[in-house]
């Protein structure tokens, strides 16, 4: 059966949907937001939000249909899901590296990092899954190696370790 729609990650929030939604929608190009929904004057007792306060922000980057939903303190991001953003150049892993991670992100190692908000990304090389799948043993060491000890990816790092002999 098709859906009526695509699948839509639906993501979390504690009263900042909107400023979120707005957030990534800045930094993606082919982005933009979407419909905004208010939270109505029934059912306080449920859900514990004031009528006319942001229900759900919907936003799409790069094709891919996302729901911010203000939701209260309940839950909170971890590093069990992540977003992945495979990169052509050295100049795109540092524009999104640098754009998720203003405004208080946090980096990690091994290309990942969590933006403001807490939500995870993975900005790495596109390369990547190639040479670790296909290269020789000897090679996905040598790459694996060198970007272990890495926080943001640089490819020319990964280039010299994988032709080095």
């Amino acid at each position: 059966m098709k859906l009526a729609s695509p699948i839509t990650p639906c993501l979390w929030f504690d009263g900042n949907a909107k400023e979120a939604a707005e957030f990534y929608v800045s930094i993606f190009p082919d982005s933009k937001m979407g419909k905004i929904a208010y939270y109505p004057d029934t059912g306080k007792e449920t859900h514990g939000m004031d009528a006319g306060k942001v229900l759900t922000a919907e936003f799409t980057i790069n094709g891919q249909p996302f729901t911010a939903l203000n939701a209260g303190p309940q839950f909170k991001f971890t590093e069990a899901v992540s977003f992945q953003l495979a990169c052509n150049t050295q100049n795109e892993i540092d524009y999104y590296w640098d754009k998720l991670r203003e405004g208080g992100g946090e980096e990690s190692v091994c290309g990942w990092l969590k933006d403001r908000f807490g939500l995870s990304w993975q900005v790495f090389p596109a390369m990547m899954p190639k040479i670790l799948s296909e290269g020789s043993a000897d090679e996905r060491k040598r790459v694996m190696d060198a970007f272990m000890k890495m926080k943001k990816f640089v490819i020319a790092d990964i280039e010299a370790a994988r032709k080095a002999a």
